[in-house]
């Protein structure tokens, strides 16, 4: 999150002193129903990186994503709670459930975070709780919560397109990374963090999910030439992936949604992977062509019974 999406955390802060233990701050499975998306970005130029020197985090990332593995799991409604105790200093809500577009990223100039709450711990530590779902909010600035109190549920507000929970961390108003609070890593795992639970990281990910009108080339998936935002109803409907990172027996699953539901379903082992490869599932246009309207994908990389990494995608079918 950028520096205009901070706007709701310009509060005085008390003296430096501990640091809060933080817990889950999602009523979630970890592994199984969230995953970390992205790190705090821990390169101080145009790059990005994430504590342990990987690629997990996008440039000037402020903050942990939680990240749902679908819409459903929104809609059906998951908390999001305290991650430590502390008073509510700050609430923001009536921003609108719905993907940041070129169209309406101007309307949420300035509001970024979306619907958010902001928890003063004391000693100069807050914790900011970004892009929950509107109306979904159940605490008022000046209430004292506990750890895993309900601060309201994920949802899809501000600048995003997929639901998550950005949680951000700060001492002083300055952002502090809670796998490397002291910013004194060289890089790696196994040092001291905020986390009064364990959140363990995985190098692979996947880098992107898109749709395409055929099965595309791995250098049109790599620029992103392949992905298709809009399509003919008469095209091929392709889902792909490209992971990273990936070990044998990694297993990645495709899978896509219409407007008349599911269309397509698939899971594919990983048996040989190299550092970087996609997979790609579709089919063809049915008889008369698919339906007018919206279409999205999920793509998700699982090791055993752990989720590593989901992302989506969309594309609408015109005339």
């Amino acid at each position: 999150m950028r520096a205009g999406a901070l706007a709701l955390l310009l509060a005085a802060a008390p003296a430096a002193a501990d640091p809060p233990r933080l817990a889950l701050p999602l009523a979630c499975e970890y592994g199984r129903t969230c995953v970390i998306e992205d790190y705090v970005d821990a390169d101080p130029g145009p790059d990005q990186r994430d504590y342990t020197c990987g690629i997990k985090s996008r440039d000037d990332h402020r903050g942990v994503d939680f990240m749902l593995p679908d819409l459903a799991a929104m809609e059906a409604g998951v908390a999001v709670l305290a991650a430590a105790p502390g008073v509510v200093a700050a609430v923001r809500d009536g921003v609108e459930d719905t993907p940041v577009t070129p169209g309406n990223r101007g309307r949420i100039e300035g509001r970024e975070c979306g619907n958010a709450v902001r928890l003063d711990h004391g000693q100069g530590w807050q914790t900011l709780y970004c892009h929950m779902k509107r109306g979904s909010l159940t605490v008022a600035p000046g209430r004292r919560v506990r750890t895993g109190d309900v601060l309201g549920a994920v949802g899809l507000s501000g600048l995003t397109n997929a639901p998550h929970l950005h949680l951000g961390v700060l001492h002083e108003g300055r952002i502090v990374d809670p796998f490397d609070p002291g910013a004194g890593r060289t890089c790696g795992t196994g040092g001291p963090t905020l986390w009064a639970v364990d959140l363990p990281y995985h190098a692979a990910g996947l880098f992107t999910a898109g749709f395409s009108d055929g099965v595309p080339a791995f250098a049109d998936v790599q620029s992103g030439a392949a992905r298709r935002m809009t399509m003919a109803p008469d095209a091929a409907l392709v889902l792909y992936g490209h992971v990273f990172h990936a070990e044998p027996g990694d297993r990645l699953g495709l899978e896509a949604q219409g407007p008349q539901g599911e269309i397509f379903r698939q899971e594919i082992a990983l048996d040989d992977p190299e550092v970087q490869l996609y997979r790609a599932v579709g089919r063809k246009a049915p008889p008369g062509g698919w339906p007018e309207g919206a279409y999205r994908g999920h793509v998700r990389l699982w090791r055993g019974e752990t989720l590593i990494a989901t992302r989506h995608a969309d594309v609408a079918v015109r005339r």
